[in-house]
């Protein structure tokens, strides 16, 4: 049976999982890169050689040739993702939108849903709540409100019109469908906002990507499962979840890998990945914060809506919440191992992290690091497999593990 991987951040994002489904794909043949939460905010960064790609909804494996499902869990916006081709196409990529297949029941993120966004975290002002600024929330609460009216509070925010059926990946093969959720989401969100294109406009752009792109139904994760091993993509870190993370400075997003199971028939092994030490963008909390660390960063910066980068010790607190959230994991990448002289928080207070970084994971944890990362580069990551029984060869996960979770 194929070995499916899902590649889950333990921080607040950042942590490296792009390179690391990066190395995944380049190591051993892929039958697809599915994409199981999150939207357009994905920022995974992948070095190759002279190459240097920010995926944001393209699989994280395109560069070493492998497709790209979205899942119904990924919100999709078809603009940034036609931007998103064209980059890869000028690295080298043939007809990139050719490798992608979407869920129809995905939910579309809209300009609509971005300049709502946006309208509410600048009237948050200092409260702002750390948003990337690409419609991710709106989205997701708009699907939520079928059934509502004016007056009414849903998630702590109140309606501002009647909404209608959230605008599906589906509707845009079907235009008098799409037409009417497209007026229907415009009239809505007027009272707050009007800073978005015409319905026109947006009918004719998602009626050309309708028929750019492969769309699919549910069953679609097993029948590529059945061909060979999927690679499941995380986006954002698991102390960003809408169920485990720290109110409000979370997303609108299961992180961990919760949703798959329902999808693949089966819980696939978990890589959890961690940085040597915490990142975070922007607003909520940090315990670990020092901004005496100096630890420059070559591909994440200020943004006008998240904010500014931050850094902190390694935070083992953090850590196991994380691990903890996820069931358990079955295996670590640990990323960023060329920094030195880093320290860790544990419950008995900071202590400095040890020279055998690796194994000061897997004694905590008692599992075993995979995957290790001292550089941005491909060429920097290592995919390790231990030595096993001869069933169990060439596997990243052998099944003779003893234990998952925090120790």
């Amino acid at each position: 049976m194929p070995e499916h991987v899902a590649v889950v951040g333990l921080g607040f994002g950042d942590e490296g999982k792009g390179a690391v489904v990066d190395a995944l794909c380049a190591a051993r043949e892929t039958v697809s890169v599915v994409r199981f939460n999150g939207g357009a905010q994905a920022a995974h960064n992948v070095v190759v050689g002279d190459r240097h790609h920010t995926f944001s909804q393209f699989g994280s494996g395109t560069l070493a040739g492998v497709p790209t499902l979205l899942s119904r869990h990924v919100l999709v916006e078809p603009i940034a993702l036609a931007t998103e081709a064209r980059e890869l196409a000028a690295l080298g990529v043939p007809d990139p939108l050719r490798l992608v297949s979407v869920d129809r029941d995905a939910l579309l993120t809209t300009p609509v849903h971005v300049a709502a966004n946006r309208a509410r975290e600048d009237a948050r002002g200092a409260d702002r709540h750390g948003s990337c600024g690409k419609g991710i929330g709106e989205t997701a609460w708009y699907a939520l409100l079928p059934g509502h009216g004016p007056g009414d509070v849903v998630e702590g925010w109140p309606l501002p019109g009647v909404p209608g059926p959230a605008p599906t990946v589906g509707d845009c093969a079907d235009e008098a469908t799409l037409r009417r959720r497209l007026d229907a989401l415009a009239a809505f969100y007027a009272p707050l906002t009007e800073d978005f294109p015409a319905v026109d406009d947006m009918v004719h752009l998602y009626r050309a990507f309708a028929d750019a792109v492969r769309t699919v139904d549910g069953d679609e994760v097993r029948r590529r499962a059945a061909r060979g091993r999927l690679v499941f993509e995380g986006a954002q870190g698991v102390l960003l979840d809408q169920h485990h993370g720290f109110h409000p400075h979370t997303t609108w997003s299961t992180v961990t890998p919760d949703l798959i199971p329902a999808m693949l028939g089966e819980r696939p092994r978990v890589l959890g990945v961690t940085r040597t030490y915490q990142t975070r963008h922007g607003a909520g909390p940090l315990p670990t914060e020092d901004p005496a660390l100096d630890l420059p960063e070559r591909h994440n910066g200020y943004g006008h809506y998240q904010g500014g980068w931050r850094v902190g010790h390694l935070d083992a607190t953090l850590l196991d919440h994380a691990v903890r959230a996820c069931g358990g994991v079955d295996a670590l990448a640990v990323t960023h191992l060329d920094r030195t002289g880093l320290s860790v928080r544990t419950d008995t207070g900071l202590h400095a992290l040890p020279r055998d970084v690796p194994g000061w994971f897997e004694r905590r944890y008692g599992v075993p690091v995979r995957v290790t990362g001292t550089g941005p580069d491909r060429v920097d990551y290592a995919v390790r497999v231990r030595e096993a029984a001869p069933a169990d060869r060439g596997r990243e996960f052998p099944d003779d593990r003893v234990d998952v979770g925090v120790r």
